[in-house]
């Protein structure tokens, strides 16, 4: 899916690289693709057509921001790795370590409360690809090395410390936890991912409002978020993520796992991936609920099949096609039929990150 903003053409995407800023620097951290996460894939330009999509006139994106990049996806027809889908009658990770890598402890002397306002980020399509080992990225099983009860959960939270940790050292500290719902906390309880996030308020990378209480977050878009980005959601780096690569065109990638309605609470039974511990793409792991980091809307969009929706609801937009790895950065209306994947319907397989402290 894209934005009202021109015609649908091949898209390539990755998200930004990061920077090393140190513990309690309020600095801005530098975006200029010289650190960060690292990509062996080669940037294709052939075939984009330019000039087709235009700024925001809003200041969505900071024009002082660069960014590099050397990683394509091919979100092209085929079944296979560039395409970022996969055959939905295979299993690319079910019961195995889905290629987590520890961060290790945190420093027991880290005042998470003396790092600077970084609370909240979108986390980038490169970040999940290196955390997963895969160019299709984790899929629905977000274990990320954790196992027993709640390990889909307790990995997606590592995740997220995994990748803030990056951004910002010191900053796993804050106590990240995934926007995501479930139905069994290993206890029997059904888990929210309103619940899960503490009361706020939460800053992107760059110390912006994203919410300043809990209350704001229950919106299309969060009511109190900064204009910047607020219908744009920011990645680790703070750039907003529809346009990670600020040389490149937008690029569809609003989908965002979460498995709730718009209330913040579980959506349904069968829209969490078991809980976010398959990857396997079928009917019978069902449909994730995901949410759109920047709405749908306006004049020009192609059209998204019928269905409980809401385009423009950053926690609960739509279904997504299956629990399966895969990548689609092209608008096609909404999840192509057949495919199974996290990224069927536009995006990769994507989590909110909230801390615990701002």
């Amino acid at each position: 899916m894209k934005r009202a903003n021109g015609f649908p053409v091949l898209l390539l995407a990755v998200a930004s690289a990061l920077a090393v800023v140190g513990c309690g620097d309020s600095s801005q951290p530098s975006i200029d693709g010289s650190a960060g996460f690292d990509a062996s894939v080669p940037l294709d330009l052939a075939g984009i057509e330019d000039g087709t999509v235009t700024e925001d006139p809003t200041g969505r994106v900071d024009p002082g921001v660069q960014q590099d990049s050397s990683v394509a996806v091919d979100p092209g027809p085929a079944q296979d790795e560039g395409s970022g889908t996969i055959d939905p009658g295979t299993d690319p990770g079910e019961g195995v370590d889905p290629g987590a890598t520890d961060p290790g402890p945190t420093d027991p002397g880290t005042d998470a409360t003396a790092l600077a306002n970084f609370s909240f980020f979108v986390t980038s399509l490169k970040a999940m690809q290196e955390l997963s080992g895969s160019q299709n990225g984790f899929g629905g099983d977000l274990r990320f090395g954790e196992t027993g009860a709640n390990a889909g959960l307790r990995g997606a939270d590592k995740i997220c410390a995994t990748i803030a940790e990056k951004s910002m050292p010191g900053a796993s500290a804050k106590q990240w936890r995934a926007f995501l719902s479930a139905t069994d906390d290993g206890a029997g309880n059904v888990v929210n991912a309103i619940d899960r996030i503490g009361e706020g308020p939460w800053y992107d990378r760059l110390g912006r409002v994203f919410a300043l209480k809990k209350a704001d977050l229950v919106y299309d878009r969060p009511s109190s978020a900064n204009t910047a980005i607020k219908n744009d959601f920011p990645n680790e780096d703070g750039v907003p993520n529809h346009r990670p690569i600020l040389t490149q065109a937008e690029v569809d990638n609003h989908d965002f796992l979460t498995g709730t309605n718009a209330a913040g609470t579980l959506y349904s039974t069968t829209c969490t991936c078991k809980d976010w511990t398959t990857s396997v793409g079928n009917s019978a792991n069902g449909k994730p609920r995901v949410g759109h980091s920047w709405p749908r809307t306006g004049p020009g969009v192609i059209a998204a099949p019928p269905g409980d929706q809401d385009m423009a609801n950053w926690m609960s937009a739509l279904d997504e096609a299956g629990c399966g790895a895969g990548i689609n950065l092209v608008d096609s209306g909404g999840p192509v039929p057949g495919t199974y994947t996290v990224g069927s319907g536009g995006g990769y397989g994507g989590i909110y990150c909230f801390a615990l402290t701002p």
